[in-house]
């Protein structure tokens, strides 16, 4: 069963348990996910939906951090929600000590040696993170320090 085919049962099922908080962010994926599919003019595959999501999750991310200053607990929280029902639909994420690895390896491959070669780096350490749901902000910071450390 695709992505896609999974997220549409998993609705109805919410629907019909009266699940109030998981269909609301079900059928907001569905949207967005249909507002994707006619940008592209057809069907989206396993790895562009997984990244529609990680983008939502983003969102969800930046979201809270803004009301967390506006302090808004009741949107931290709804916020907090829609993120466990969407991080159920993407691969477990990547740990640090795997983000750190990648970072490494990224470093000693395209011989980077000060803060002039971050896209580099960032770009070989994403391609060795493809697939495992890393957290992009973790990665760019971890690759900062480590150039810095360098220079």
């Amino acid at each position: 069963m695709s992505l896609k085919q999974q997220i549409i049962s998993d609705l109805t099922t919410a629907m019909k348990a009266r699940e109030a908080a998981r269909t609301s962010t079900l059928r907001m994926v569905k949207a967005a996910l249909m507002n994707r599919e006619i940008e592209k003019g057809g069907e989206l595959d396993d790895e562009e939906m997984s990244r529609l999501l990680r983008s939502m999750l983003k969102q969800r991310h930046d979201s809270i951090e803004q009301f967390t200053k506006g302090g808004r607990q009741d949107l931290v929280d709804h916020e907090t929600a829609e993120i466990a029902v969407l991080e159920a639909y993407l691969p477990v994420a990547a740990s640090s000590e795997e983000i750190e690895a990648a970072v490494n390896a990224a470093i000693t491959e395209t011989g980077a040696t000060s803060m002039k070669d971050m896209g580099k780096v960032m770009k070989a350490a994403q391609a060795q993170l493809a697939g495992k749901n890393a957290d992009g902000r973790a990665v760019s910071e971890l690759v900062k320090a480590r150039l810095q450390e360098q220079g």
